[in-house]
């Protein structure tokens, strides 16, 4: 409902900038600069899960991309999706080039617990997925948003736990949904979230399709992700991983 409200209001409202504040301006030319003027590149946490797929990263989660990502996560400016959802193709295309070969890029969301989406009114993984999808058509990818991962328990707020913790409370968390498994067969999967924090959701979410696939996690890994942002440490640390 907040974010039903706020699209409407916006149309019939003065808005300001969701980086900084700026009025008349939902995101201003500098946070849109600061979100994807950059190169997105490849970022690994310290410590790395097992399993973790290739992460690439459009920005670092500071300043105006950390107020962008928690104005659209947390206070439902949903117009913020498209401007997310441009850097998160940017971080896509780094991580899979052009992407030739048979089938389109499946962009497979990370879902949020179901008590936040009802909270917030909306998922915003899925949201920004669905936007990067467009841009990446747009710039003649096929690509599209295949949302086949559910939660099969309850787990813990994820705030205030280390990464071990994290890992624990999301150990076997997600599946697949049935049927799930025939449209992941249909193109190249990438595993998308806005933010990437110690790795450890994007590392069960590659459990969980990998488990469909018939695929066995691996120590080291496998197969590619992107999101939106990452620890300012990470993004830098990580400037030259090949």
């Amino acid at each position: 409902m907040r974010g039903w409200w706020r699209e409407i209001s916006g149309l019939v409202l003065p808005v300001s900038c969701g980086g900084c504040g700026r009025p008349r301006a939902e995101l201003c030319e500098e946070c849109r600069a600061a979100l994807h003027g950059g190169v997105p590149r490849r970022v690994r946490p310290d410590p790395e899960p097992a399993g973790l797929p290739v992460v690439h990263a459009a920005a670092a989660y500071e300043n105006a991309v950390r107020a962008v990502l928690l104005a659209h996560k947390e206070r439902g400016e949903l117009g913020l999706a498209g401007a997310l959802g441009k850097a998160l193709a940017g971080a896509v295309r780094a991580g899979t080039g052009q992407a030739g070969g048979a089938g389109p890029l499946l962009l497979v969301p990370v879902p949020s617990a179901r008590r936040a989406v009802a909270a917030r009114g909306h998922d915003p993984a899925r949201r920004i997925a669905l936007a990067a999808a467009g841009e990446l058509r747009r710039g003649g990818v096929r690509a599209q948003v295949v949302a086949v991962l559910r939660q099969r328990r309850a787990v813990a707020d994820q705030a205030g736990l280390g990464a071990r913790e994290r890992q624990v409370n999301l150990a076997g968390a997600l599946e697949v949904v049935a049927g799930g498994e025939r449209l992941l067969a249909a193109g190249r999967v990438v595993l998308v979230d806005d933010l990437l924090t110690t790795g450890a959701s994007l590392a069960e979410a590659a459990r969980a399709v990998g488990a469909a696939r018939g695929q066995a996690s691996t120590a080291s890994g496998g197969g590619q992700a992107a999101v939106v942002a990452v620890s300012p440490s990470a993004f830098e640390i990580n400037r030259n991983c090949q």
